[in-house]
């Protein structure tokens, strides 16, 4: 259970009317306020501080979208339970188990206490919740139908959510791995590798070129380990570091990866997936296409199809129907487009976009699937030879030693 921002729990000790000595806890907003309640009830306090905090604590736990999913179908939940906006937030406050969060819900709860709409509370958050989210948000409440507005805001961010892990634990996996199998090749390396060596040495034979090759890169690893766990630490951190920083890193990443193999197609398929889930609930909400695009944009989680898109939101501000300039990114593939343009002839782009997204969503699971039991053989193959590769290098002098001795 958390409590507001503005309490304290304290632990006292003192005497009841009966004069027992008594130990408990007590939550008030500071300890002069603590001790007044405590002389109602009857108690003279001896000693009063405020509660240690433990010193593994969740306190700097994060907020996740994840949170933010489970947030909005909790408020759905309780909405339509027919709990007032008010009291719905207290009670969702006070059964988080991330204080961040809870902290968060309570300081919207006082800003909508203090006459703000839960759209413009929100907004006063734009870490947490985007302008898509505040805006569907403000449609629901002018249409008084904001449960229902709360439960497609919550549908969308567990859509989106599932398809982010999915196309993280896509490239999770090989990463792992390879870097596995670099930690255990550069072990043998340092380990192995070197009472191997010593033992070629007492054999006093001239030693095959390929395990020569092999005894020379123990040797340097041994002697230059930290300038290649520096090399490897700090080509990490400048990746990282430039990553967040740079766009310009980031539009080139992009686009490369776009062109890759498998990897471009999954890719390409997530981000229209993206595209289409957003921007139909978007148009479900009645938010205006020009400035729907602006945040359909960003969601796209790909910088080219960012550009595209803004490129699109222009087009349509000066006239351009929406089919015409999405073929012209050349992003789209023509079934794309062809149910955008049914859906704007029809009036029903939210449902024709559904169906899209539906569709790209199931294909690229299809793809994480096949990319998963495609890899993993590749994954064995590669460790194998890395591992069978050393172990022969080692075991070569010792064969033709038995092969002389023979």
């Amino acid at each position: 259970m958390v409590t507001p921002k503005e309490q304290i729990d304290f632990i006292w000790e003192g005497f009841d009317k009966q004069n027992h000595k008594v130990k408990n806890q007590l939550t008030a907003k500071n300890e002069t306020t603590a001790r007044a309640e405590l002389r109602r009830m009857g108690f003279r306090v001896v000693k009063i501080k405020p509660k240690p905090k433990p010193l593994f604590t969740a306190s700097a736990q994060k907020i996740t979208p994840a949170n933010i999913a489970v947030f909005s179908r909790q408020m759905e939940t309780m909405l339509k339970a027919g709990i007032p906006l008010v009291q719905s937030l207290d009670i969702i406050a006070k059964g988080q188990t991330n204080p961040s969060m809870a902290k968060m819900l309570f300081s919207i709860k006082a800003d909508i206490e203090g006459g703000d709409t839960l759209a413009q509370a929100l907004g006063r958050k734009p870490l947490y919740f985007d302008d898509l989210f505040c805006n569907l948000v403000y449609s629901g409440e002018q249409a008084g139908v904001l449960d229902t507005m709360l439960a497609k805001i919550a549908t969308y961010k567990e859509k989106t959510e599932t398809l982010k892990k999915k196309i993280n634990s896509a490239f999770r996996y090989p990463a792992i791995v390879f870097t596995v199998a670099i930690g255990v090749t550069i072990i043998l390396l340092i380990f192995v590798v070197p009472v191997f060596s010593e033992l070629f040495k007492s054999f006093g034979a001239e030693l095959p070129a390929y395990t020569q090759m092999i005894v020379e890169l123990s040797n340097w690893v041994q002697k230059w380990w930290w300038l290649v766990l520096g090399i490897i630490g700090g080509a990490f951190f400048t990746f990282t570091y430039f990553k967040k920083r740079s766009r310009a890193l980031n539009q080139f990443l992009d686009k490369y990866l776009l062109v890759l193999p498998v990897v471009g197609a999954l890719l390409h398929k997530s981000a229209i997936a993206r595209f289409a889930r957003t921007l139909g609930i978007m148009s479900t909400a009645g938010v205006p296409l020009v400035e729907a695009l602006s945040s359909v944009a960003g969601a796209c989680g790909n910088s080219v199809y960012y550009d595209a898109l803004m490129k699109v939101r222009d087009d349509i501000a000066t006239g351009q129907q929406l089919q015409f300039s999405m073929t012209q990114t050349g992003l789209f593939p023509s079934m794309v487009v062809q149910m955008v343009a049914i859906g704007e002839e029809s009036g029903s782009i939210d449902a024709m976009l559904g169906k899209v997204a539906d569709f790209y969503e199931e294909e690229v699971d299809q793809m994480v699937e096949n990319m998963s039991s495609m890899i993993e053989p590749i994954i064995i193959v590669v460790m194998g030879t890395l591992v069978a590769g050393l172990l022969v290098a080692m075991y070569l002098p010792i064969f033709k030693l038995g092969s002389v001795v023979g």
